[in-house]
């Protein structure tokens, strides 16, 4: 078996990646993440857990918004919001995800 399929080494691609790790308490690197860290998400997640949500679809755009900042330019993910039937980036969120670039 080759390197990249052992258990043993963790995939660091794809939305789960993450919390399979922290659910493991193992970083990629395959040392443990302190328990002050793990404590601290697991806090903070259960807040989030608890709160009131505004929709589908509001949540869906602002997944879009933040993730897709990341890897399509400004005005290409603006279109493909506006094509998909979503409000166009706000003035906020272009200043946050692409003032400084």
């Amino acid at each position: 078996m080759s390197p990249e399929t052992t258990p043993e080494s963790p995939s660091t691609k794809g939305a789960d990646a993450i919390d399979e790790a922290i659910a493991k308490g193992i970083d990629f690197d395959g040392s443990p993440i302190p328990t002050e860290k793990l404590d601290l998400y697991n806090q903070v997640m259960g807040l989030e857990a608890g709160r009131q949500r505004s929709g589908v679809s509001n949540t869906m755009r602002s997944r879009i918004v933040r993730i897709g900042a990341k890897h399509i330019p400004q005005d290409e993910l603006n279109q493909k919001l506006i094509d998909a039937g979503f409000a166009p980036l706000k003035d906020k969120e272009i200043a946050f995800f692409y003032g400084g670039k």
